[in-house]
């Protein structure tokens, strides 16, 4: 207490110098209307200035909302875009019945779930990828992943609230694709070098092509919907095969920086998995017709007693004894 009143002792000059200055300064903007006006002013820019800074911060730390928010319509434009362009086609085929029954687009069984990537690898040969998305939400194992540049993955391993993806970059992993406006599609596939290109496999020899020309995915699949963009070729490569050429493909998708991506689940995976397991050879029997099957099965047999039957009694006929008569036949 003694050193706090020291203090205002040895320093009152200041004390009362900046007391009078406050006052003067009070009197002086509140009588004269310039002074005031001049002091709003400034008083306003940096009211500004701060109320600037405050909304700056806040504003960095809505950046996540407004991420997922952009990526959920850049997803939904995504979706019309191909879904025109095979509306686009459609009509391009000229059906006779087009203009009765026109098909629906391919899009209509598709929608997406929206993740953020937790964890990520690009550098081993066999690299997963870990979203923050899992069986509560919806996902399920075999859906594809892509963000907003392009391919990403598949899911392979789902937990409740999370999922592990196989990366495009996985030596493992083999998707099927094409060259945009053309029925020619080979796999692709990495090959564990460099995680900004892969090679797309098993194209005929005859086909023309030019470096820059986009690689999209063939839509032969119920992951992947037809259209989605994967890369551009770069180059050819020599195939040991002479009837199939191998491109160089410059992946569109920037694995180093993967932050959110989009999980596109399908309705119609069930009906083409059925459909597949019936082509194997496999049983395709329905889970209710083999309930059916085992609840009989499970049935105790009954068993019916059968009494013995009774077998008629046989009458044996008596012949009638002949007598034998002594010394022959008489005859009269």
């Amino acid at each position: 207490m003694n050193n706090l009143i020291t203090f205002f002792i040895k320093h009152s000059s200041w004390f009362v110098f900046l007391l009078l200055t406050i006052a003067s300064c009070v009197l002086l903007f509140k009588n004269n209307p310039y002074q005031q006006s001049v002091y709003l002013t400034s008083a306003n820019s940096a009211s500004a200035t701060v109320y600037e800074g405050i909304s700056a911060v806040t504003s960095y730390f809505h950046l996540k909302d407004i991420n997922n928010d952009l990526q959920e319509r850049n997803a939904l434009l995504e979706m019309e875009v191909v879904a025109l362009r095979e509306r686009v086609n459609d009509l391009s085929m000229q059906l006779p019945d087009s203009l009765k029954s026109p098909r629906q687009p391919v899009l209509q069984h598709y929608d997406f779930v929206v993740a953020r990537v937790i964890s990520n690898s690009i550098a081993q040969p066999y690299n997963y990828i870990t979203i923050n998305r899992g069986s509560k939400q919806g996902i399920k194992a075999e859906m594809g992943v892509v963000d907003q540049n392009g391919v990403v993955g598949i899911v392979n391993v789902v937990g409740p609230n999370s999922s592990r993806v196989i990366s495009l970059l996985n030596s493992h992993m083999r998707l099927s694709c094409k060259l945009k406006n053309s029925a020619y599609f080979g796999s692709l596939v990495w090959d564990g070098k460099d995680p900004r290109y892969a090679v797309i496999e098993e194209l005929p020899k005859h086909i023309k092509f030019n470096q820059g020309d986009t690689i999209v995915t063939s839509g032969y699949s119920a992951v992947f919907p037809e259209g989605l963009i994967v890369g551009t070729i770069v180059d050819a490569e020599k195939d040991m095969n002479d009837s199939f050429v191998k491109l160089r493909v410059a992946l569109t998708t920037n694995f180093s920086q993967l932050s959110t991506v989009r999980v596109i689940t399908n309705d119609m995976t069930a009906e083409l998995k059925a459909l597949q397991r019936g082509e194997n050879g496999e049983d395709t029997t329905t889970d209710a017709s083999k309930n059916d099957a085992s609840k009989q099965a499970s049935k105790p047999a009954t068993t019916t007693k059968q009494e013995p039957k009774q077998q008629p009694k046989q009458e044996v006929k008596q012949e009638p004894k002949q007598e034998k008569q002594e010394g022959g036949d008489a005859h009269e």
